[in-house]
């Protein structure tokens, strides 16, 4: 226990109230520096000799369908029209026997909402859940 004197008689010592932390910042500072100094070292793996293999990457890719509707409702698949009437066979069909299968649909500005939910629903009806509206970047006024 650290004792000060306050200038008062003898034996009216009073214990200090106040923890010194000098010492605890120096063994901080130490085992800061150590650390930083050991960090880089926890980061070496073990070296393996892997073995080599000729086999190649299997990289499959949904298969894209692409539709465009035009402003007057029109449909067109891969680039050919299609009768509303026969569009969801028309897109079962080149949707056929491609487990991963994706919509691309380009839709003009002035097309009816309701004409794009038609195309949608017929895709989602044939198994087509993943359809992107394809758009363009829109241009900065300067």
């Amino acid at each position: 226990m650290a004792f000060n004197y306050n200038g008062s008689k003898a034996g009216a010592t009073q214990p200090m109230a106040e923890i010194n932390t000098t010492p605890l910042v120096d063994v901080m500072l130490v085992l800061l520096v150590i650390f930083i100094i050991t960090a880089p070292l926890f980061n070496q793996a073990v070296p393996v000799d892997l073995p080599r293999v000729d086999a190649s990457r299997i990289d499959e890719r949904p298969h894209v369908i692409q539709v465009a509707v035009d402003a007057g409702g029109k449909v067109f698949v891969d680039g050919s029209e299609v009768a509303p009437e026969s569009l969801g066979l028309r897109l079962q069909s080149a949707a056929a026997g491609k487990p991963e299968r994706e919509m691309h649909l380009r839709a003009d500005r002035g097309t009816r909402y309701e004409r794009v939910t038609e195309v949608m629903a017929a895709a989602q009806g044939v198994g087509i859940n993943r359809i992107a509206f394809v758009t363009e970047a829109a241009k900065e006024n300067k």
